[in-house]
């Protein structure tokens, strides 16, 4: 009886463990991703910078004008506002923290900084990102 106790335990232990490093990979491989969208738009590449949001009508992003529904209606109204590669200047994210969700769903909370010519940017987000398909995508965005 104590050996299968301690059995039990044990596997207890190792499947946590596992759960862990899986939920890091991902936590990884999220963040690989919204680097690779900031390096996008620091090149002037604004539909590279897409690429890590959901492409559906059901993509969400709340900002200061109110809720924005769809990808296309998203990048629409980033190509309005930053129309320039002057506008757009150089796009830095700091991680402050990410929340497991559920499987496959996570929040990321962070700031942005927006260094430019005509005058720098920053703020707050909270993104969801869900895997799809195999890969992380943010479908719902609330920025500040």
């Amino acid at each position: 009886m104590k050996k299968l106790v301690v059995y039990l335990f044990i596997g207890v232990l190792l499947s946590n463990c596992d759960v862990k490093v899986t939920q890091q990979n991902d936590i990884d491989d999220i963040k690989k991703a919204l680097n690779q969208s900031a390096e996008n738009w620091s090149r002037g590449d604004i539909e590279g910078f897409m690429d890590v949001y959901w492409k559906s009508e059901k993509l969400q992003f709340i900002g200061k004008k109110g809720i924005t529904y769809g990808w296309n209606a998203t990048l629409n109204n980033y190509k309005k506002k930053y129309a320039t590669p002057d506008q757009m200047g150089t796009l830095i994210f700091k991680v402050l923290s990410t929340d497991f969700l559920a499987k496959n769903l996570y929040s990321l909370t962070g700031e942005y900084y927006l260094k430019r010519n005509s005058g720098d940017l920053n703020g707050i987000f909270t993104l969801i990102f869900k895997k799809i398909e195999g890969k992380w995508v943010i479908v719902s965005d609330h920025t500040q």
